[in-house]
């Protein structure tokens, strides 16, 4: 990793700002009704292996090694998520989305839509 990419230094343009964007598809999986479905663990896993390695496309020389990486994360979330203990009530994927939206309305001064 490059210093600069080390400190946090996201200017548009930088690596760093490059892997800060790939991972934002990153979301709680945890107590959803309906549950995750293996798409969106696999997609998790994906942008957790592209930050790691800050390839959003491995080279045909670290394919395998990449694809291998990021079923070993599909399975260990799997486990983490199947194997976590709640007594709070599943949230509602539309109810969060909508919270989501209005999040960034707010962050970034756009309107609904």
């Amino acid at each position: 990793m490059l210093l600069a990419e080390s400190r946090g230094n996201s200017r548009p343009g930088n690596a760093q700002h490059h892997l800060d964007i790939m991972c934002r598809n990153i979301k709680t999986l945890f107590n959803f009704e309906p549950p995750a479905t293996e798409l969106e663990i696999r997609d998790a896993s994906l942008q957790f292996v592209r930050k790691l390695s800050g390839f959003a496309v491995p080279s045909k020389a670290n394919e395998a090694a990449f694809e291998a990486a990021v079923e070993e994360v599909a399975a260990s979330a799997r486990r983490l998520i199947h194997s976590l203990v709640t007594h709070a009530e599943p949230r509602n994927r539309e109810v969060e989305a909508a919270k989501a939206r209005a999040r960034s309305a707010e962050r970034f001064g756009t309107g609904p839509g």
